[in-house]
């Protein structure tokens, strides 16, 4: 799978930002979802896991 990393930082402002945001339910998503082979794919996937929650 693709795991992103977030950088360290002093301000609480960036933790606020929305890449810092999603990276935390980015990781929570299956990996069949984030290694979709195109963007259609991803979003039928994304929703089906969204669903199921």
């Amino acid at each position: 799978g693709s795991k992103l990393t977030v950088g360290r930082f002093r301000l609480d402002i960036r933790k606020k930002l929305l890449p810092v945001r999603v990276m935390r339910h980015w990781h929570r998503l299956h990996t069949e979802a984030v290694d979709a082979p195109s963007l259609e794919v991803f979003k039928a996937r994304l929703d089906w896991a969204l669903s199921n929650l």
